[in-house]
């Protein structure tokens, strides 16, 4: 039988996809072996919080995510309108999971803050709205996107694709918001560093900074690679991504948070606020 160049073109793509994606699980699994010492730790030891909840939920879903983008790329999927379920399913679950990390650095700069209240009504409302904004554009989104599917047997998955401005102006939300908590970090930093008159590396490491500035150029690759490279095809990937690696940095953060505190308590020093509940290990700064 032969097929046209738009169907091996297209078939191409998803393998393409299927092997990217299967890299991303490598990762993936390669990071929790590496902390799976420190987290079954974390897990057994600490005590029982709604952020040790957020943890598990912000730390666990991306299994159930792998699972689901793995079962659209290695399995047959010949009817467009299931491949569609299945993206709209696994998307609603990619977005749970990036509010879930977002609010661990929201926790974070509300604690850096001395748990400020007009600094968190400031977050929660701006976050509510880009949560609000970027699902209902997303489901749009996905609603007039192409399905492709393979017209050759054997080669199994399917995916989505987009264009346009619609497309990256939800990441443009998240980066606007994300740079709004970058920001509000760096004034405590700076503070912090005139009032200590320490190292700036230190006070920048101590304050996380580093995880921030991560999620802020996750962001901004998602939004510039499809203004550079309007013709690609996987600008999921690169989105899927960003879900997988801000999960990684929000709890990783929350672990290192965590093991601090407990070598503080080891050590028998003051501790005002638990660093496991997100907060400043001095309860100052």
């Amino acid at each position: 039988m032969e097929y046209s160049a738009d169907d091996i073109a297209a078939a191409t793509s998803l393998q393409r996809l299927a092997y990217l994606y299967m890299s991303m699980t490598t990762f993936w699994t390669y990071d929790y072996a590496c902390s799976l010492h420190e987290e079954w730790k974390f897990l057994r030891r600490s005590r029982w919080t709604k952020v040790k909840a957020l943890y598990i939920i912000t730390r666990y879903l991306p299994f159930f995510l792998i699972t689901m983008y793995l079962c659209l790329n290695f399995t047959p999927n010949e009817n467009p309108n299931k491949c569609r379920i299945l993206i709209d399913i696994y998307s609603s679950f990619s977005q749970i999971s990036l509010i879930c990390s977002e609010c661990f650095f929201v926790l974070r700069t509300y604690a850096l803050w001395n748990k400020n209240r007009i600094v968190l009504v400031g977050m929660l409302s701006t976050a509510f709205a880009m949560v609000v904004t970027s699902v209902g554009i997303r489901f749009t989104n996905i609603s007039t996107s192409y399905v492709t599917t393979s017209a050759i047997q054997g080669i199994p998955g399917c995916s989505w694709s987009s264009s346009g401005v619609l497309y990256f102006m939800s990441f443009i939300f998240l980066f606007v918001f994300q740079l709004g908590l970058v920001s509000l970090t760096l004034i405590r930093v700076i503070q912090s560093w005139k009032s200590a008159k320490g190292h700036l590396h230190a006070v920048l490491l101590k304050h996380n900074i580093f995880y921030y500035a991560c999620g802020l150029v996750l962001s901004a690759v998602n939004v510039l690679v499809p203004v550079l490279f309007p013709n690609s095809a996987y600008y999921t990937v690169l989105e899927d991504f960003q879900v997988g690696i801000l999960a990684i940095l929000a709890t990783r953060m929350h672990l290192h948070l965590w093991h601090l505190d407990r070598h503080m308590h080891d050590s028998d020093a003051l501790i005002c606020i638990s660093m496991s509940d997100m907060s400043p290990a001095d309860g100052t700064v």
